[in-house]
């Protein structure tokens, strides 16, 4: 057994008593954080069971320390695809997420779920955690007739311990032009999904940009009995007229999410966030995702592709920055959109906070904001801002 100790002292940023936060990683369970009440104690402690076990401890006095960061739209298994073979994204590597601080992924499907597969993604998210991190998966692609593992997404939802809901995309000259009646079967096998297993069962939406936006959306809460929570439209900055939409669905109860370092016609992220703000959203209602690992393809007015570019999982943390820098939140209500916003929304019980009991995922900031060491489920995976644990096949 090996015990990994942190000592945060009063002048914390997060946590602020006087007491030391352990958690201890066993070979068959991720760590979890717990507390000792004093220094002393515990140096106590170490000395008399030094025999029995190695201790580290870490003292991080004055620095600031938060949560790993969960980023609930991320392509683990390469995007793209939409400029043929040579255009898909290539897998991510472990080393991409911790050093971005990112601890936790939800991974996705995209534009191609003819060469991508949703068995593919689900070995991919358990190699990952086998790495170090923690993983979770959204069954279904674009399409809202996508293969399922199991047959149907309210059984994948039941019967597989990583998908949370579904993925399909709105308002998209990629998507299959499902009809608002389709939605609305989608999104009720999610909830039923959801409501039998105790998960999220949400029907996660890539927005796109077309002329209908959300409307699909509207109607189907309108003229059917699906309640605003299984709904999670993703993209949402995209367009101007997308986001009044979204706003209006934010005010009826609706959670939405930001995507990080779009470019064009897109909504910056801090912009976003205050005229969500200024509109009367709750901070809750808001979060942020990177589309990381996957393409940013630029369409013409023909809707042909004319150029492309991937997207980094460190938009993810670069964002929360530029919103703290542009004045629209302090840094701790920055941090929830990328941490207790999104474990709360995905009903991530053990992720999202600095806590008795959570899983033992931290970030130790240096004092300019950059990330100086990282931690997923009580292992260091980053030193001074260099990865110290690398994936199976990273150099």
């Amino acid at each position: 057994m090996i015990i990994v100790n942190l000592y945060i002292d009063g002048g914390s940023y997060v946590y602020t008593h006087k007491k030391m936060l352990i958690f201890t990683l066993l070979p068959i369970q991720a760590a979890r954080i717990s507390c000792w009440p004093d220094v002393k104690s515990f140096i106590w402690l170490r000395q008399s069971a030094s025999c029995l076990f190695d201790c580290t401890v870490i003292d991080v006095s004055g620095a600031k320390v938060t949560t790993g960061f969960i980023d609930q739209h991320i392509h683990i298994t390469g995007g793209g695809g939409e400029g043929s073979f040579a255009t898909r994204v290539p897998e991510i590597q472990l080393s991409q997420l911790t050093t971005a601080g990112t601890t936790t992924v939800i991974g996705l499907l995209g534009t191609d779920g003819v060469t991508r597969s949703m068995e593919n993604l689900l070995a991919k998210a358990r190699g990952l955690e086998e790495e170090g991190i923690s993983t979770w998966i959204y069954s279904g692609a674009y399409p809202a007739d996508s293969g399922h593992i199991t047959g149907t997404l309210r059984s994948d939802i039941v019967l597989i311990d990583k998908i949370l809901g579904g993925k399909v995309a709105m308002s998209d000259h990629r998507s299959s032009m499902p009809s608002t009646q389709a939605y609305a079967s989608l999104a009720a096998e999610a909830r039923i999904g959801g409501m039998l297993s105790g998960k999220a069962g949400v029907l996660h939406i890539h927005m796109g940009d077309g002329k209908r936006g959300l409307e699909p959306v509207l109607e189907i809460l309108e003229t059917t009995e699906l309640p605003i929570s299984v709904f999670r439209p993703t993209h949402v900055n995209r367009n101007p007229m997308l986001y009044k939409q979204t706003i209006q669905f934010a005010l009826q109860g609706g959670i939405i999410d930001l995507t990080c370092g779009m470019t064009g016609s897109a909504i910056p992220v801090p912009q976003a966030v205050k005229q969500a703000l200024d509109a009367g959203v709750p901070l809750e209602r808001l979060t942020l995702s990177s589309d990381g690992n996957g393409s940013m393809p630029k369409f013409n007015e023909n809707n042909e592709l004319i150029g492309l570019t991937a997207a980094a999982p460190r938009y993810l943390y670069e964002e929360m920055l530029s919103i703290v820098k542009a004045g629209v939140l302090p840094f701790d209500k920055a941090l929830q959109l990328i941490t207790c916003n999104v474990a709360d929304a995905l009903k991530l019980e053990d992720k999202g906070r600095i806590a008795v009991g959570k899983d033992a995922d931290l970030i130790v900031w240096n004092n300019d904001l950059t990330l100086n060491k990282v931690f997923a489920r009580g292992r260091l995976m980053v030193d001074e801002g260099q990865a110290v644990v690398k994936g199976t096949f990273e150099n």
